[in-house]
């Protein structure tokens, strides 16, 4: 599952004042929040209220239960069960964390409760950008009808997971920011390691050999099958969408043999494999010596922990996500990876030169990686060093800019550090990522004989601004350290840098003043009342005249593809959320106009959705310009709008469905059909 939705504007919790049992409505954002507020409890008023349900009361939990527990008899993977949020891909990853009590504690510190020093705040821990984050938020929960509405535990009076949901919320930019994402992202907050995700049709034919290395590296490793409706269940028991631990690999030795086994573990705590090697069905079991057994630690009962062999497990499964922990991390490992972190950034006309094979690419940040000792691998007959490459770019989520990134590993010149201009037209590159990606990381991992190499992140398109973190994980203390930036030529004095300017549109709190007036009979925005609406706003502004060319068919898509109730109309909520949208697509429609035409020449549409952060190739260019340019192969302002929403909509549909970030996703006929006909 993707996330897609940017953070929307904060309501606030009320301010203290009047009765100790406060109650404030708000019939435009459509929430209740209830509780006492002048008791002197911590009340966090910085944390953004975007709850999706109406009618939502924060309660704390003593209102909640007689008797609050934080951890009720140890923090286990039985205290999580979802609520009505989408944020599965948050709960497999705490699921599995579970699973390792000192990684756990590292973001959920003991010694907390509801009794001796208890002050209605909590705090909790999670990795940023190379640093552990303290996050403290009070501990007003969202109810409806005396029940949580998002995450809870399956005994009724503990609450640390429901504290850590709403924390981890505050790190993102509220509830709504949760909704939909990667596991692998969460990974990474919650233990500061490095994931990568694969297709296991993609793995080497040794599975064995490539697993062993990571669990005894202490790499945490989930896997999926992806291609069946969600929690839909396989012939032999394992659930379609749903994440499970692959915790341990064996040589199991039976009496016709040796053979090699996975352990995995549904976070569930039930419903098991039921094929060969199973608990219920596995008379597998039946040719292993019983002490073998009890070496391997084998369980027989329903608890959510089974064994397979790898040819099932490849059968059965298609996507592997593997968190690789460093020594700078809570490892387990007995040789966990050591781990070089580097801040950096990407500055117009400086340091962002873009995609590979672009003019200006030798402008990028460079490192120069070391390799000295090789790996302790006595199967590795090239004596290389084994190492992994991670780009993150930085505040993705928060500021709703998806940059398309990706890695180039180069051999190093013989008496330089730093590859030039002249280097890059000679040299290709030993490693690099597939492509760009627009996903927060990227990885590469390798082997390479001992020697120096250069490192270059880089954006898809030039003069791109953003920041990012690039981490080098190796098996032995070799170093990247980062090369001093070239004096090699200057930037061209013709090129100039276009600015973003003010905003066009209307703020949003301009712009609640045309909801009310528009929308105020039911505090509900039609297509009709945003036709209207969006009339007005434009008339008034520097694209007058553009509105001759807004029809209601626009307005109906802009609806109902900001629509999450499927009635085809807007709350005040969804509304700021498109109004965000509209606005920042204005401001880059704007900037591409050069002529000041209020229409787009074909020719920069491509540069205008690049800006948007959406990277298409040249056939869907082509499209574009059939269904959405006038006769004249321009885009007309409201055409353009027209064409973000759908795009933007489009592919955030496509991400909900594509759990493990991979480009390929599988849909029934219903989904399929709702996709196309409702849009």
């Amino acid at each position: 599952m993707s996330d897609t939705e940017p953070s929307r504007s904060p309501d606030r919790l009320p301010d203290p004042g009047g009765s100790p049992n406060v109650e404030v409505r708000d019939q435009t954002l459509g929430y209740t929040a209830t509780g006492n507020f002048t008791d002197g409890l911590f009340v966090d008023r910085s944390f953004s209220v975007d709850v999706l349900q109406p009618k939502v009361e924060w309660k704390r939990p003593k209102e909640i239960s007689s008797f609050p527990r934080f951890i009720v008899d140890g923090a286990t993977r039985m205290d999580i069960c979802q609520g009505v949020l989408n944020d599965c891909w948050f709960l497999s990853t705490l699921a599995s964390l579970s699973l390792h009590q000192s990684l756990l504690e590292q973001v959920v510190p003991p010694g907390q409760n509801f009794h001796t020093g208890y002050d209605g705040s909590f705090n909790f821990r999670f990795w940023q950008y190379g640093k552990w984050k303290d996050v403290k938020i009070d501990d007003l929960l969202p109810t409806k009808d005396g029940q949580l509405i998002y995450l809870r535990s399956a005994q009724g009076n503990e609450f640390w997971t429901p504290l850590l949901e709403k924390a981890y919320a505050k790190l993102k930019g509220g509830y709504q920011a949760l909704n939909m994402g990667f596991p692998h992202e969460a990974m990474v907050d919650m233990t500061g390691g490095v994931t990568e995700v694969f297709q296991v049709s993609g793995l080497p034919r040794d599975l064995g050999g490539f697993l062993k290395p990571l669990l005894v590296k202490g790499a945490l490793i989930n896997c999926a099958n992806t291609q069946g409706a969600m929690v839909e269940r396989n012939p032999f028991g394992i659930l379609m969408r749903h994440a499970y631990s692959l915790t341990c690999l064996e040589k199991v030795h039976t009496r016709s043999g040796p053979v090699q086994l996975v352990r995995l573990q549904n976070p569930w705590g039930k419903a098991e494999w039921d094929g060969a090697w199973s608990d219920i069905r596995g008379r597998e079991w039946n040719e292993v010596p019983a002490e073998e057994q009890r070496r391997i630690q084998r369980v027989n009962k329903e608890d959510g922990e089974f064994w397979m062999s790898l040819s099932d497990f490849r059968q059965n499964f298609d996507m592997m996500e593997i968190c690789h922990l460093s020594d700078d991390t809570l490892s387990l490992a007995e040789r966990p990876w050591h781990c070089t972190m580097h801040q950096g950034q990407w500055k117009a006309y400086k340091s962002a030169g873009g995609p590979h094979r672009g003019a200006w690419y030798w402008r990028n940040p460079q490192f120069e990686l070391t390799l000295l000792e090789q790996d302790d691998d006595p199967d590795d007959p090239e004596l290389s060093c084994s190492f992994l490459v991670a780009l993150m770019q930085k505040h993705q989520r928060q500021k709703g800019v998806h940059l398309f990134i990706g890695l180039h590993i180069f051999k190093a010149p013989p008496n330089s550090k730093r590859i030039s201009s002249l280097d890059l037209s000679q040299l290709r590159p030993v490693l690099s990522t597939s492509q760009y990606s627009a996903g927060r990381e990227v990885v590469i991992r390798g082997r390479l004989a001992p020697g120096r190499y250069v490192i270059i992140p880089s954006t898809s398109e030039a003069h791109r601004e953003g920041e990012f973190l690039l981490r080098v994980l190796t098996e032995k203390g070799n170093q990247a350290n980062p090369v001093d930036s070239s004096d090699e030529a200057d930037v061209p004095a013709e090129i100039t840098y276009v600015t973003h300017g003010s905003s066009v549109l209307p703020s949003p709190s301009d712009t609640r003043q045309l909801f009310r007036k528009h929308c105020n009979k039911v505090g509900q925005c039609q297509p009709a009342e945003l036709f209207s609406l969006l009339t007005e706003a434009i008339k008034g502004g520097a694209l007058a005249g553009s509105e001759e060319k807004l029809c209601l068919e626009h307005c109906k898509s802009f609806v109902v593809l900001m629509d999450s109730q499927g009635l085809a109309q807007l709350d005040w909520q969804e509304f700021q959320a498109l109004w965000d949208k509209l606005r920042k697509w204005t401001d880059i429609f704007m900037r591409y106009d050069y002529n000041k035409s209020h229409s787009l020449e074909y020719r920069e549409i491509s540069h205008a959705l690049m800006s948007a952060g959406i990277q298409v190739d040249d056939f869907i260019i082509q499209l574009i310009g059939l269904r959405y340019t006038e006769q004249d192969m321009t885009v007309s302002y409201p055409g353009f709008l027209y064409l973000m929403m759908k795009l933007d909509s489009m592919i955030r549909r496509f991400q909900t469905f594509d759990m493990m970030g991979m480009g390929t996703v599988s849909v029934n006929m219903r989904q399929w059909l709702h996709m196309t006909l409702y849009n």
